[in-house]
């Protein structure tokens, strides 16, 4: 590879990452697992005869359900009798036969109120002789606020960014998340009277949890409000979040509520999870693209967490010995990997977890020609910019020096998308309409 050719590392960079969102396009993965053929519904390893359903219907909750039930839509049309999905904003298609909803994330808002409630009446008026095709993807969680007795709208809200704030794991803000809700901790299936329930899930959640997954609407619960207390404890925010959130906790630990419906429970009884798309879809499409382009690509690890910028550390000395000694894979290479980090605020900038990971991955290539990272959102979205992530090499920080801007500085006032944003090295993909997480990619050149 030509070191001394970064747009065209760039462009590599890029079709490598877009060939891992093409795999993971919900439409894409939807197809994979839904099948018609006469009379029969073929989805995810179950087999359905739609002779014997009275009504079908559609519900959907995520950043891609709205692509996802436009798919649905192609195999069923007008089977269907009504749907409702709630999406992201900006993130809607029109639909014929389900009604979309858009509402806030990453942090719940009124709109995600309102769709929670029409998800709730909609599988309410199902019964035995219903199929439901639940539509499940990324950002499920924060999409569907439908907050339990004594909580409230505000609760849920300072309680997220908090959590937000602290960096909490996706896995710890869902199970305090389920914990808070009328809807979620596979409290969905509990309102649908007995109906059949097919849940096509995109993972964006380490591991592929179906019950962390948009807060396992479909799916048992394996936690309890005893973790939530541990969760808020071990981030120093028991005392800091509102006082209903922890009087439910409390409750819930003693036993005067009930808690979530947990594995064996019979309202499971008829339901069918099934992860239809997840990041290691994505990177191995991205390693195979990798490949045909010319590198080596070795992926590292769809499971990567922890904070952003000690990731990125590791990530860039791989890179470095990669260059140097080529282990674990010789240049001309492509390292892929993926997961979810967090950042804990520091600062008061603007940014994103992809966007701090390259700052950290600027300073930690400072100097160092021939290799370049990308870390991006698959949703198009890191934080709350219009960005997916950014680009850094070893130039970065010299680069930003001659417009007197230093990395470090931006670094920890967690400023990330304006130092990226002068140095035009931001990744803008709009909304992608899928959702498995983020993924880093190193080119390592000759």
């Amino acid at each position: 590879m030509e070191q001394e050719n970064p747009i065209k590392v760039k462009q590599f960079a890029t079709a490598i990452f877009e060939a891992g969102i093409r795999a993971v396009a919900p439409e894409a993965c939807v197809a994979r697992h839904l099948k018609v053929s006469g009379n029969r519904l073929h989805a995810c390893g179950a087999d359905v005869d739609l002779d014997r359903i009275r009504h079908i219907y559609v519900a959907g909750a995520g950043k891609a359900s709205a692509a996802m039930a436009r798919e649905v839509e192609t195999f069923l049309g007008p089977r269907i009798h009504a749907g409702v999905v709630v999406t992201k904003y900006g993130h809607g298609l029109p639909l014929k036969y389900c009604r979309v909803m858009e509402a806030g994330h990453p942090v719940p808002d009124a709109a995600g109120v309102a769709g929670a409630s029409a998800l709730l009446n909609l599988v309410s008026s199902a019964g035995p002789d219903d199929l439901i095709v639940c539509l499940i993807s990324g950002g499920a969680s924060a999409l569907t606020p439908a907050p339990a007795d004594g909580i409230s709208l505000a609760d849920k809200q300072d309680t997220t960014r908090q959590l937000l704030e602290c960096g909490a794991t996706i896995h710890e803000i869902n199970t305090i998340r389920k914990h808070l809700s009328r809807i979620k901790g596979g409290q969905l299936c509990t309102a649908a009277n007995g109906a059949r329930v097919v849940s096509l899930i995109l993972s964006d959640v380490i591991g592929d949890d179906l019950d962390i997954i948009g807060s396992g609407m479909t799916a048992p619960d394996t936690g309890y409000f005893k973790d939530c207390r541990a969760i808020l404890e071990r981030h120093q925010v028991w005392d800091k979040v509102p006082e209903p959130v922890r009087n439910r906790i409390l409750a819930g630990m003693d036993g005067r509520i009930p808690d979530t419906p947990k594995p064996g429970d019979r309202v499971f009884s008829r339901i069918t999870n099934q992860v239809v798309g997840s990041l290691s879809d994505a990177l191995s499409a991205a390693a195979a693209e990798a490949k045909r382009l010319g590198f080596r690509p070795l992926v590292l690890s769809s499971m990567i967490q922890g904070e952003a910028k000690e990731v990125a550390s590791v990530l860039c000395a791989i890179g470095k010995e990669t260059l140097r000694s080529g282990r674990p894979s010789a240049p001309p290479a492509c390292l892929l990997s993926g997961g979810e980090t967090t950042v804990t605020l520091r600062g008061t900038g603007k940014g994103g977890r992809n966007m701090e990971l390259g700052l950290a991955g600027a300073i930690a290539l400072q100097g160092t020609s021939g290799i370049l990272l990308l870390s991006v959102g698959t949703d198009g979205t890191d934080g709350p910019t219009d960005a997916a992530g950014a680009f850094a090499d070893g130039d970065t920080v010299s680069r930003a020096q001659i417009l007197g801007l230093s990395a470090e500085k931006h670094l920890l006032e967690n400023n990330s998308y304006p130092f990226f944003k002068a140095l035009d090295d931001l990744m803008i993909t709009g909304p992608t309409r899928t959702n498995v997480m983020d993924m880093q990619i190193l080119i390592i050149s000759e």
